[in-house]
C-alpha cells in the first residue's frame, strides 16, 4: 500500500519531544495511527542517531509475552541504555492486561519519552486523565483530508488548477479512510468502509460498555447517519423509535450517543447563540468522522450533496484545530462558528450558490452579524475567491486545499 508523509501530524509529534508528558495518539480505527508512529520511529532515527528506541506492537506475534503489565513494565525497563535518549512507543497498548499501571510507573522513572497509540474505544479522550496519573498530550488523527488525497493521488501537488475539482468530486466518493484507497472497485471500497465501522469501530463499543441491545446500537447509526448535519437530540431520537412501536428509553439512547462519539464514529457540535454569545442547551448536530462511512452502511441512492459538504467542512475545521459551533441568530441559523483562542470565523456551507435564491438564502445570515469577525461561504464554486460585502465566497476544494489566499 502507498504511504504519504502526514506532515501536519508528524510535525507535531516532533515538535513535543523530550517533554515530560505521556503522549497519547488518539482517532477512529484505520485512521493511520499505527503508520504515523512508524513515521515518527523513522524520523528518530535518522535525526537522533544515539537515541535507544523501545518499540513495541501488540499486533505481533512476538510481544505475546507482555500483555500483562508487570512484565511490560519489566521487559522495557531491561532495554534502558544509561546516558542515551530511551523513546517507548506503543502500539494497540489496550492489549495489555492493565496497561495503565506500566505506562503510570515508566512516567514515574522519568527514564522514557512515551507514544502510546490505542483502540478508539478503549484510549479515549475523557479517559486519559483517570488513566494516567502524569500529564498526557494527545495528538488527535483523522482519516485523510482532501489536501492529503490529493497528496496520495497527485504527488507533489502534480495537477493543473482545474484537475482538483474533479478531484475533489472523487474524494466526496472516496472519503479519506486511506485502507479503502488499493481496491480498484467502488462496491469493494465501500464493503471494507462498513467492515470498518461494524468490525473495529462497533465492536470496540459493544466490547467496552458491555452493550446488550445491539439492535437498538445498530438502529441509532443509521439514524445519525441520515440525519448528519440536522438538528438532533436523544429526546427527538428516543419519540421518532416510539412511533415506530420500539420501546426505548431517551437516558439509553443518549448514552449510547455518547459512546460513538467517545469512539471518534462521530462528532458531536453544539448550537452557539451569537447574539447572547452563550451555549445552547437543546439539539446538537452529530457528523461522521469520515463522511463515506454514510454510502458505505445506507448506500449512495441519497447522496445529498449538501449534507456531505457540511460534514467534511465540520470535520476539517476540526482537523485544523477549532472549537466548532452551530450558530443561531434571531432564529436563522449558521452551519459553523469557528473558534481558536482570539480567532472566530462564520461560515456557511452550500453545495452551488449559482441560483440567486440560494446565495441570498446564505449570505443573508452573515449579514446580520454587526461584529467583524470573517465571515465566509464555502460551496463548489469551481472559480476563483471573491468577495460580497465583506464575505468572502470560496471554492470548496481551494479551502481544504489551502489555496483560496494564493490568488
Amino acid at each position: 500500500m502507498k504511504l504519504i508523509t502526514r506532515t501536519q501530524y508528524l510535525q507535531r509529534l516532533i515538535s513535543i519531544i523530550g517533554t515530560p508528558d505521556i503522549k497519547v495518539i488518539t482517532g477512529v480505527r484505520r485512521s493511520g495511527k499505527s503508520k504515523l508512529l512508524e513515521a515518527f520511529k523513522n524520523h528518530i532515527q535518522q535525526n537522533l542517531p544515539d537515541c535507544n528506541i523501545i518499540q513495541i506492537n501488540f499486533n505481533m506475534p512476538e510481544f505475546e509475552h507482555l500483555l500483562e503489565y508487570r512484565p511490560l513494565y519489566d521487559y522495557i525497563n531491561s532495554q534502558y541504555k544509561e546516558g542515551k535518549e530511551n523513546f517507548v512507543l506503543i502500539d494497540e497498548v489496550q492489549m495489555c492486561k492493565g496497561f495503565e499501571k506500566a505506562i503510570n510507573g515508566l512516567h514515574a522513572s522519568e527514564k522514557f519519552d512515551i507514544y502510546i497509540t490505542g483502540s478508539n474505544a478503549f484510549l479515549l479522550s475523557s479517559d486519559l486523565a483517570t488513566l494516567f496519573t502524569g500529564r498526557t498530550f494527545e495528538i488527535k488523527v483523522f482519516p485523510f483530508s482532501f489536501a492529503e488525497y490529493m497528496q496520495y493521488f497527485y504527488s507533489a501537488g502534480n495537477y493543473n488548477p482545474y484537475e482538483k475539482y474533479t478531484a475533489f468530486d472523487k474524494y466526496m466518493v472516496d472519503g479519506g479512510m486511506a485502507g479503502s484507497y488499493p481496491y480498484k472497485d467502488q462496491e469493494a471500497r465501500y464493503s471494507y468502509i462498513a467492515d470498518v465501522f461494524d468490525t473495529l469501530i462497533v465492536r470496540d463499543i459493544r466490547k467496552k460498555y458491555k452493550i446488550r441491545n445491539m439492535q437498538l446500537m445498530d438502529r441509532l447509526v443509521d439514524f445519525l447517519m441520515d440525519n448528519i448535519s440536522n438538528l438532533t437530540s436523544a429526546r427527538n431520537i428516543t419519540n421518532a423509535f416510539s412511533s415506530l412501536k420500539e420501546k426505548v428509553s431517551h437516558v439509553t439512547v443518549s448514552l449510547y450517543m455518547n459512546y460513538l462519539c467517545n469512539a471518534f464514529a462521530f462528532y458531536k457540535v453544539r448550537r452557539y447563540d451569537i447574539k447572547g454569545k452563550r451555549y445552547l442547551a437543546s439539539n446538537d448536530k452529530y457528523y461522521l468522522s469520515d463522511h463515506t462511512f454514510r454510502y458505505a452502511k445506507l448506500g449512495t441512492r441519497n447522496m445529498d450533496s449538501g449534507r456531505i459538504l457540511e460534514n467534511i467542512v465540520a470535520i476539517e475545521l476540526l482537523r485544523r484545530g477549532y472549537e466548532v459551533y452551530a450558530g443561531v441568530l434571531y432564529q436563522k441559523e449558521i452551519d459553523f462558528v469557528a473558534l481558536k483562542r482570539s480567532e472566530k470565523i462564520y461560515i456557511q456551507v452550500s453545495d452551488s450558490i449559482s441560483d440567486s435564491k440560494t446565495f441570498e438564502r446564505e449570505v443573508s445570515p452573515l449579514l446580520q452579524i454587526k461584529d467583524a469577525y470573517p465571515k465566509m461561504v464555502i460551496a463548489r464554486t469551481r472559480s476563483f475567491e471573491y468577495q460580497y460585502e465583506g464575505i468572502r465566497v470560496v471554492d470548496i476544494a481551494d479551502w481544504l486545499l489551502g489555496e483560496q489566499d494564493s490568488r
